[in-house]
């Protein structure tokens, strides 16, 4: 089971493409959006997992993690991934944070390009048996993570990519 945690934003990633955005959209940095402004929610710091993660592993074996940094989603969880296997997520099972739709819509990102540039919303994929997706996910919620059951790791069927979002 792939698990994954909130980010805080786009974390640092994508930033020559959300500058063009918003040159693009002729948008303002300083324009109110979603309770701050555009910049603050640009530039939120990017979410470091460490403490959190390492107190899931005191109770469950991770079998991989990948923090979500240039490369988006489907860049870096492959990463982690042994041949022959792919990682199928579930683009449905989180709510993306207000900026990255705004960016796929001004920016008329298509949604492939928006998970190889940004992490839209997941920081960090932590990958662990299915039996023990439960666990992790009290303990990550435990130590003050949102988790979200994104996806999953299966047979990498002939001439498929490595990590599929649908």
């Amino acid at each position: 089971v792939v698990l994954g945690l909130a980010s805080s934003g786009p974390h640092s990633n994508g930033f020559s493409l959300l500058r063009k955005v918003v040159e693009v959209a002729g948008a303002d940095w300083s324009m109110p959006f979603d309770g701050a402004t555009l910049a603050d929610r640009a530039m939120e710091p990017t979410r470091i997992y460490v403490k959190q993660v390492l107190s899931v592993m005191k109770k469950v074996q991770i079998k991989g993690m990948a923090h979500i940094t240039g490369g988006g989603l489907i860049e870096n969880v492959p990463r982690v991934l042994p041949e022959g296997v792919q990682c199928c997520i579930d683009g449905s099972s989180w709510t993306r944070p207000a900026i990255f739709e705004w960016l796929e819509e001004k920016g008329q990102i298509d949604s492939h390009e928006m998970y190889r540039v940004f992490n839209n919303g997941i920081g960090m994929a932590v990958i662990v048996a299915a039996e023990d997706a439960e666990k992790a996910q009290k303990a990550l919620e435990a130590a003050g993570e949102t988790v979200y059951r994104i996806g999953a790791i299966e047979a990498l069927p002939a001439g498929e990519a490595p990590c599929v979002v649908r």
